[in-house]
């Protein structure tokens, strides 16, 4: 089941209401619309378990400063998703 409009599961918010403040954040810089939409890109354009693997090398890569922000981030995992997708069709055709 979903909520909300663009189908945050039932709980998932609660879920980082509760979990975000025990780790130390706040619970409203976890964008969670745009992390779904990041890891159901990975998920469905690489392999499902991808997607929280990459989540969690973008939450390193955005706490080191290697990357600027999530928005960054996100749009270059996209970026990666097309390459990898790519790489694998001319590996394919080869």
């Amino acid at each position: 089941m979903t909520s909300g409009a663009r189908g945050i599961p039932d709980g998932l918010r609660e879920w980082v209401e509760f979990a975000a403040p025990q780790l130390g954040v706040d619970a409203a810089e976890v964008p969670l619309d745009a992390l779904l939409g990041m890891t159901g890109i990975v998920a469905h354009g690489v392999v499902r378990p991808a997607a929280p693997v990459s989540a969690y090398i973008l939450g390193l890569a955005v706490g080191r400063g290697t990357i600027s922000s999530n928005e960054a981030g996100d749009a270059l995992l996209r970026s990666l998703v097309t390459q990898w997708n790519a790489q694998k069709d001319s590996d394919l055709d080869a």
